[in-house]
């Protein structure tokens, strides 16, 4: 496995810049990212939406690291996805057959595509956060019909491993499996957030890593 060279210097994960499509939609892309357990610092308002700044936990309240910003879409890049959606015919009997084949590969995948990660330490904030977001997705007006959810287990072989994801309220029932062993992912796409090559939704992953290995999902690619 590869491994940094000597003398290497430090540097840690910025900051990751994300949009919600309209105004409106602000207040409820902001209020997911609490929800994920993300730590809202300012909210600034701005004539066509507020911009909000996120760190992921409060370690980096004042860091210029793990921070998150989250604005309104640009009104140019706004109208460039309407240009694409309507050329394409995205949401008509008509849309392009690559618009079909790249949603049809994203429901088989949801890592196929961009998507951005986050780490949890604990499976049990994962359980959490996911149930909790699963009861708003059907119960929260913000969130009602805006979430899907995908899972991987961790490679099956570890049988302390399987066991408590057998008995978990996430991945008891889960039968897709993770390209590693000992950790598990959580997706949950949402079109609060919008990226990707339609601009029209984001891919959020949840992860976590069981302790005690060096070889898991995030260090090394498998492939069964």
């Amino acid at each position: 496995m590869a491994t940094a060279a000597k003398g290497a210097h430090a540097c840690t994960m910025g900051h990751l810049a994300l949009h919600y499509g309209t105004a409106e939609e602000g207040p409820k892309a902001a209020k997911l990212l609490k929800l994920l357990g993300m730590v809202e610092t300012q909210v600034l308002p701005l004539p066509g939406g507020n911009f909000y700044r996120f760190v992921v936990d409060n370690a980096h309240f004042a860091r210029g690291d793990g921070i998150i910003y989250l604005s309104a879409l640009p009104e140019p890049q706004r109208k460039l996805i309407e240009t694409i959606h309507e050329a394409l015919g995205i949401g008509t009997e008509s849309e392009h057959e690559a618009v079909k084949g790249m949603r049809a590969m994203m429901d088989n995948d949801f890592e196929a595509s961009f998507h951005f990660g986050f780490l949890l330490e604990s499976l049990e904030d994962l359980e959490r956060i996911v149930l909790d977001l699963q009861d708003k997705a059907e119960n929260d007006p913000d969130l009602k019909g805006r979430l899907k959810f995908g899972f991987n287990r961790a490679m099956a072989g570890n049988p302390e491993i399987d066991a408590r994801l057998d008995a978990s309220p996430v991945y008891g029932d889960v039968t897709r499996y993770a390209y590693g062993s000992h950790g598990v992912q959580a997706f949950i796409e949402t079109d609060l957030l919008r990226a990707g090559q339609l601009g029209d939704s984001m891919v959020i992953e949840l992860d976590y890593v069981f302790p005690g290995h060096d070889q898991h999902i995030l260090s090394v690619v498998e492939l069964g």
